[in-house]
């Protein structure tokens, strides 16, 4: 029987012991344990199993951790993970208490830097040859970067300045024409027409002094070590195209690479995703804003719909699909995506911008510059928002009321659930004065029935959700079914008031004066930090009308959130239905 080579492969020292010729079977082995880790455990699967060769070829042929290896986003680094030092922890992977799903420099030397956004690596890691090369160090410093990502702005800048460097830089780019959704754009055009060999324009990477060379196939060992190591002789910045397939080794990831990006549980054996229990359940978030956009867009022809890179992600996919000459995915662009809806919007169109929470971060000049600035009304719409669960610390969307709540001009609304998003959706297509920012979270709603006809949201107004005499407790988004849930669990829930303020900005100041002047204590909650949020808006509130009410703020403190599941992470902040229960209890009875 033949014996199993990953089993006694703990560090990639014991990688450069093996024989070239056995690199094929550890490849294969290192596949089959990803996809039976990921079968049970849930991840990104697709990702790694493309550049499992590349993997293994990187860590054979360069001296890491000494030589620095960079991966873009991440989502591709589990074979990586594997191979430096944790193998025999990989099966807690994005769990709590367990490792990241993504590089992370505190887990690991062989993490040379933390990733989860994209478009990261080539700066990154051009940033840590030109400090080799002032230090008089002699590494390598290689950059794994896909398709999607090296489209984007930021990958761009990093070449542009690499370009004009001596640098000991290698950018290796991973060509599987997909990032989470297929590729888009000029760039993907030129890439699918180099591996065909049908390019006639000028090689794009070389006409930025790049050494460029390739494509290569990226599945074969052997061509990729010969290639790497004439490329450890080369000086100076160098392009390396490899052409993988993304999901390679499991048919079905390899046949549909959008829904094995992250398949949640599958047989390992079969490759089939586990049916889950029929049963109906409330919708997605994400699926009410793409069924609700398409309904409104077939009644207002000005309507227009945009995501940077996450048309499945966001739902946009469904107007793309419907009406795809008003539904538009710009890439992996954010800051394209938000001034590109600000051109629309002074030619009149009604502009969705549909981003991540986490993701908009990266727009931020152009949410202030080019749309605030200039109160252009653009209707954002920021999927993920607060704690988004496995992804972890690069991804929660806790930080969006914050950022925003200190820009001029820009309405903030959290809607609490399904149908108060589809009315606020509703109302900002009638026409708005301001920018507007509206706040969702990831997974599902509470309610079945949530396609009902559509009403308009007077904004900047709150409403009472349930009347009591001593407590008042304030809320905003969907973090008040918890809220509601933990009130009706409480003994003396009669004292208690609860309130959808639905607006971080503008507050209902009305009803703040109304609140501030009936309660003897109040309580605000909500799913973003606390540190300038709603909170931290309510306090002010008080201190300028000199109010001297006794105000308690919950949300996350002043720390980046690891990653749990959604409920692990409330709990550990104490905004889940027991720890509210327990808290409302005690200040009702005190009050009582």
């Amino acid at each position: 029987m033949q014996k199993r080579l990953l089993n006694h492969i703990n560090f990639p020292k014991d990688l450069r012991q093996l024989n070239p010729n056995e690199l094929p079977q550890l490849a294969k082995e290192l596949r089959e344990f990803i996809i039976d880790i990921v079968a049970t455990k849930e991840g990104h699967l697709g990702a790694s199993l493309g550049v499992v060769e590349l993997t293994l070829a990187l860590h054979y042929v360069f001296n890491t951790p000494k030589d620095q290896l960079i991966w873009d986003v991440g989502h591709q680094a589990y074979g990586h993970k594997i191979l430096t030092g944790r193998r025999e922890i990989f099966h807690t992977n994005r769990q709590k208490g367990g490792i990241s799903g993504f590089p992370n420099r505190e887990e690991s030397e062989y993490d040379a830097f933390g990733v989860g956004h994209s478009s990261t690596s080539i700066s990154a890691a051009l940033g840590m040859a030109i400090a080799s090369q002032l230090k008089g160090e002699d590494k390598q410093h290689i950059a794994v970067i896909g398709d999607a990502s090296i489209a984007s702005g930021m990958a761009f800048e990093g070449l542009n300045h690499a370009g004009v460097t001596n640098a000991n830089l290698l950018v290796i780019l991973n060509d599987n024409a997909i990032g989470i959704d297929p590729s888009v754009g000029a760039l993907k055009q030129y890439l699918t027409n180099v591996k065909k060999g049908k390019e006639k324009q000028d090689n794009i990477f070389e006409a930025l002094n790049f050494d460029y060379s390739g494509p290569i196939d990226g599945h074969n060992l052997t061509v990729l070590i010969s290639e790497l190591e004439r490329l450890k002789s080369v000086k100076g910045p160098k392009f390396l195209h490899v052409i993988t397939t993304k999901g390679k080794g499991l048919k079905q990831a390899e046949d549909d690479q959008v829904k094995y990006h992250a398949p949640g549980k599958f047989d390992s054996v079969t490759g089939d995703i586990l049916p889950k229990k029929e049963e109906i359940l409330p919708p997605k978030f994400q699926d009410v804003f793409g069924h609700t956009i398409v309904e409104l867009a077939k009644t207002n022809k000005n309507i227009v719909g945009i995501t940077p890179a996450m048309p499945t992600g966001s739902s946009l996919k469904y107007m793309m699909e419907q009406i795809p000459d008003r539904a538009f995915d710009v890439g992996i662009a954010e800051q394209h995506a938000v001034t590109l809806s600000a051109g629309m919007v002074t030619q009149g169109l009604t502009v969705f911008c549909n981003i991540y929470s986490t993701f908009l971060q990266r727009a931020y000049d152009q949410v202030i510059h080019d749309v605030a600035l200039q109160n252009l009304p653009v209707i954002f719409c920021l999927d993920r928002a607060g704690l988004v669960g496995e992804d972890g610390a690069t991804h929660h969307g806790v930080f969006d009321i914050a950022y925003l709540r200190c820009i001029p001009n820009l309405v903030i609304c959290a809607p609490r659930n399904e149908i108060e998003l589809r009315n606020i959706m509703y109302t900002a297509q009638l026409g708005l004065a301001h920018p507007i920012a509206i706040r969702y979270p990831r997974g599902r709603g509470t309610i079945i029935d949530w396609m009902q006809p559509f009403s308009e949201i007077k904004i900047g107004q709150g409403i009472q959700l349930k009347k009591g005499k001593s407590l008042a407790v304030l809320s905003v988004g969907a973090i008040a079914s918890n809220v509601e849930e933990a009130i009706s669990k409480c003994e003396v829930s009669d004292t208690i008031s609860h309130y959808d303020m639905r607006f971080v900005k503008p507050l209902d100041e009305n009803l703040l004066h109304t609140i501030f002047k009936t309660y003897a204590e109040i309580v605000t909650i909500e799913d973003g930090v606390i540190s300038g949020g709603f909170g931290s808006a309510v306090l002010e509130f008080a201190a300028l009308n000199s109010y001297s009410v006794s105000i308690k703020t919950l949300g996350i403190p002043d720390i980046f959130m690891e990653h749990a599941s959604v409920k692990q992470q409330h709990q550990s902040v104490g905004i889940d239905v027991e720890n509210l229960t327990m808290l409302f209890s005690s200040i009702a009875l005190r009050l009582k």
